[in-house]
């Protein structure tokens, strides 16, 4: 698959085909951890499933979405205790000490590089300064023991982060998000180019993983040592406290890092952003979930992510306004790069992303690139003419006279490549020829209105009627026209041509080159209050 959202989902299609079956701990792993014995009520016990509740009732066992961490059989088998499973145990119980006899146990490869994995999902659910003290020890203790998959333990604490952040937005929660993920994978997974037998094993992992960041997300929540049942946002203290520890893994995996895995991270760390974007609340960004987040991305691109102008379209694509749009501009993008969000954000139909983006761009590059970028906004499949209609209503060029002739240009067919549907709907509603054509039925529909006025027969006399009266009969349907296209600085050719008409005869001062909102003014100050709402 050749898009942004594809490299991700490839990711995790192979890394499911290059991992063995799960490995186990060995008999004498459990022998050594009975010894240790209890670590904040959570007894590790030979015969029963490692799902002790707090409480709230909240079972902090978990299936982890990662087919190299299933316990076989749902829970402890031969007698076997699963090495990751009391690791995050004790991590829930902030056992750090206890977790570090653990890691000494560990004889095998796999085990260290998954308690790794582990030891960083942590990160994000700091809340004491001696949890930070204690947290990198066991991190640095990991690493020195023998592990070596940094680029697994990165990707999956990056899409963890992010998926922290987005829950903390409050529109979201754990118990409806899963019917979310679903839902938002098929329609990202739709277009995309590819086989559909590689987009459903792809969508598959992903939702896999995705599911098991969002129950990881409620255990940690559910085992607070505060034993109440914490679902609010990360303190500004806290947020420093989760960079500082990722800080010092990065220190400590020094050059087993390359560019490559800090990009493949960017993209985790993007992903679900953009994947739950229209769900955040207003005002997110200015939160701590945000401060999170620009610092997670702040460090990867210091790392050596080189796929932020990739991310930044498709941020723009998907309508990550508040955060993920913010964060690029300011980091700093191309002008070029910031007209092609924009016509990605205007043919998605994100319409607050390009309003956001319209005022970052200089006038003189909008006006260059003119055509372009109606033709770029034009996009693909149905409805796809939306985009160019929201930048002719907003007036993109920031000039009534060139943003018409813009329009105008391509329904003339003076430049190259012009899309037949576009062509036509510009045409009709935004040329030179559609005002010329509003303006003839303005004429028409005055003569009718003075037809029915002087010669009708109909029952109902307009002569007998007030003179408001009849001005709302004749010009109420154009002044509904044109109330409905209220949602931007510039009325379409077409209606503004009635418009001019309309208001000339009614004695008000109008021109070929008055614009809509004065013109839409001046026909209310002959309208009956009662049909203009006032």
């Amino acid at each position: 698959m050749n898009c942004k959202f594809g490299s991700f989902l490839h990711q995790m299609v192979e890394q499911g085909k290059s991992r063995g079956p799960p490995a186990k701990a060995k008999k004498s792993l459990l022998v050594e951890v009975d010894k240790i014995g209890q670590a904040g009520g959570v007894v590790f016990a030979r015969e029963s499933p490692l799902a002790p509740k707090n409480d709230q009732g909240c079972s902090v066992s978990y299936s982890h979405g990662d087919d190299e961490t299933q316990e076989l059989g749902g829970g402890v088998q031969n007698g076997w205790v699963d090495f990751g499973h009391s690791l995050q145990l004790l991590l829930f119980s902030r056992q750090w000490g206890l977790a570090e006899s653990l890691v000494a146990l560990a004889d095998q490869q796999s085990l260290l590089d998954y308690g790794l994995s582990v030891a960083l999902d942590a990160i994000w659910f700091l809340r004491m300064k001696q949890d930070l003290e204690g947290l990198n020890g066991l991190i640095a203790k990991i690493v020195a023991s023998g592990a070596k998959d940094f680029a697994r333990a990165i990707l999956r604490t990056s899409l963890l982060a992010s998926c922290v952040a987005a829950c903390q937005s409050k529109a979201i929660s754990v118990g409806d998000s899963m019917e979310i993920v679903a839902d938002r994978l098929h329609d990202r997974l739709r277009d995309c180019p590819g086989a559909d037998h590689l987009k459903v094993e792809a969508g598959a992992k992903v939702q896999k993983f995705m599911e098991w960041a969002l129950q990881c997300i409620h255990m940690h929540h559910c085992s607070e040592e505060t034993q109440r049942y914490r679902w609010n946002c990360n303190t500004l203290r806290e947020v420093q406290l989760h960079l500082s520890a990722f800080r010092v893994f990065l220190d400590i995996a020094g050059d087993n890092l390359s560019g490559k895995i800090f990009t493949e991270a960017f993209d985790a760390a993007c992903f679900p952003l953009t994947l739950f974007s229209s769900l955040f609340e207003p005002g997110w960004s200015s939160g701590s979930s945000a401060v999170s987040i620009k610092g997670l991305l702040s460090l990867l691109v210091e790392g050596g992510a080189d796929n932020v102008n990739q991310c930044f379209l498709e941020a723009a694509r998907f309508g990550s306004t508040e955060l993920v749009i913010h964060w690029f501009v300011n980091r700093g993008v191309s002008e070029i790069e910031m007209c092609l969000a924009l016509t990605t954000a205007a043919s998605s139909g994100h319409f607050t992303v390009a309003s956001y983006l319209l005022e970052q761009i200089p006038q003189q590059i909008l006006e260059a690139l003119s055509t372009q970028i109606l033709k770029a906004a034009h996009g693909q499949g149905s409805g796809s003419l939306n985009g160019v209609a929201f930048l002719l209503r907003s007036n993109f060029l920031r000039d009534a006279a060139a943003t018409y002739e813009a329009a105008d240009l391509i329904a003339r067919g003076a430049t190259n490549g012009e899309p037949p549907d576009l062509v036509a709907f510009l045409k009709e509603h935004w040329s030179q020829d559609a005002f010329a054509e509003g303006v003839s039925a303005g004429k028409a529909h005055f003569v009718n209105v003075m037809r029915v006025l002087r010669r009708g027969a109909s029952p109902v006399c307009l002569d007998a009627l007030p003179s408001q009266m009849v001005l709302g009969i004749a010009y109420l349907p154009l002044y509904r026209a044109c109330v409905s296209e209220a949602g931007g600085q510039l009325l379409p050719q077409r209606l503004r041509g009635e418009l001019v008409e309309a208001t000339g005869r009614l004695g008000e001062q109008a021109g070929a080159e008055s614009q809509g909102k004065d013109l839409v003014m001046a026909l209310e100050r002959h309208m009956p209050s009662f049909l203009v709402g006032s």
